[in-house]
């Protein structure tokens, strides 16, 4: 069992998955639910995504600076708490038929805040609760909670929404969320109140959170190329549910089980990344898997009706390895590269960079399907999600076999 024999990991790892499971079916559903029930069109429905994001552009830094001078655990409880209220709502004003588009998008606004602040202390927890050297296998252990839901979620996702309706399937995120929040507040240890400056300057503390991501010469290259891979799957990610209802014409259940069927790779990743990192060095392993994923997603925009629907599943097995292979060997490098004091501006530096590119790319997805097509905006963004490697091919990253971190700076 390995790390989950640490009792309160253990506790924070069981909260994750069935929140993890519980997201993934609100990522399916509030699509699905805006296409088959609001009858949104493709700008609405990219929109979606844009306003559950939006708030990384505006918080993400603000939480970073936020989160290293508090304790993280009652926030994690809190967010979890009042995201169970407002995803709760949807079904409930569904039930009362009075549901409508505009509500949809006020509920994951705030929601969208919410899910910063829990991110980002989150990622700051971990290194508060568990020692430097078992980050590796606790992030490994929650990456395979993300593959799970991905693969479960996916699947179960289509199939509720074919059975409950989409609304009803929302609302079962709602009960994760209170799920999560029970198991958070059960965890025993005590967590240290951290440092607080004597003169608190949030622009200086923020601005030094950013100055330690670009000035490294590893993180650096890794946030960018984040960002890109970010802007071009939120592109294609807007627009994929749409695509496959109206133009490639699945049903609900059949997307969710062609998903579950692509994402076991992801279940895979987390299992055997360790391995790989131990075997070829995790730089070369997260070079490699970072690249993968514009192969994956320049494969999927081969999808089209009839057994080319093949080449979706084909994509999305391929994109659910790299993923989380290149997710923990990311989390795991900047954690280890970051000073205890800094975890969090670091945290919600990487964060504000990658995340923040998701509504953007929303939107860009958005514009494009409804300028040029739903299938020329899915090459566009799977070659564009290639072309940002080359920011990892010219860095030295490529000249590395595994990542030395006691000469990181130096590199």
């Amino acid at each position: 069992m390995g790390i989950l024999r640490h009792p309160d990991f253990r506790r924070l790892w069981a909260a994750d998955l069935l929140s993890q499971l519980g997201s993934r079916l609100s990522m399916s559903a509030i699509p699905l639910l805006a296409v088959l029930t609001l009858n949104a069109s493709t700008l609405q429905v990219s929109l979606l995504r844009t306003c559950e994001t939006a708030a990384w552009l505006v918080l993400g830094l603000f939480a970073g600076a936020w989160a290293d001078r508090i304790r993280c655990r009652p926030v994690l409880v809190y967010a979890d708490l009042l995201r169970a209220l407002l995803y709760a709502s949807i079904p409930i004003a569904w039930w009362f038929d009075v549901l409508t588009l505009t509500q949809v998008y006020a509920v994951l606004v705030p929601a969208g805040i919410l899910t910063v602040l829990f991110d980002v202390a989150h990622n700051s927890y971990l290194p508060r609760l568990l020692e430097r050297d078992r980050l590796l296998p606790g992030n490994a252990k929650l990456a395979a909670n993300h593959s799970i839901a991905a693969v479960v979620g996916a699947g179960a996702s289509g199939i509720l929404v074919q059975w409950l309706g989409a609304a009803l399937t929302i609302g079962l995120d709602a009960l994760s969320f209170l799920w999560s929040a029970l198991w958070l507040r059960s965890i025993r240890a005590p967590e240290a109140e951290p440092v607080k400056p004597e003169r608190p300057d949030l622009r200086r503390e923020i601005a030094d959170g950013m100055r330690h991501v670009f000035h490294h010469p590893l993180l650096r290259p890794l946030a960018l190329n984040t960002m890109v891979t970010m802007l071009f799957q939120a592109a294609a990610g807007a627009i994929m549910v749409v695509y496959l209802v109206r133009a490639v014409h699945l049903q609900p259940a059949t997307i969710g089980v062609l998903s579950m069927i692509g994402l076991c790779s992801a279940i895979v990743a987390s299992v055997v990344t360790e391995r790989l990192s131990t075997r070829y060095g995790d730089a070369r392993t997260l070079l490699l898997s970072s690249t993968g994923i514009g192969v994956a997603f320049t494969v999927q925009a081969l999808t089209a009706p009839g057994w080319q629907v093949s080449w979706f599943v084909v994509g999305t097995l391929l994109a659910g390895f790299c993923i989380i292979v290149s997710y923990i060997l990311q989390v795991s490098t900047q954690q280890r590269l970051c000073p205890p004091e800094l975890q969090g501006r670091v945290s919600a530096t990487m964060s504000f960079v990658s995340w923040g590119a998701a509504p953007l790319g929303s939107l860009l997805g958005g514009a494009l399907g409804t300028a040029f097509g739903l299938h020329t905006t899915l090459w566009i963004a799977g070659l564009g999600t290639l072309a940002g490697n080359a920011v990892l091919y010219f860095s030295p990253l490529r000249t590395l076999r595994t990542i030395p971190v006691a000469q990181s700076e130096a590199i």
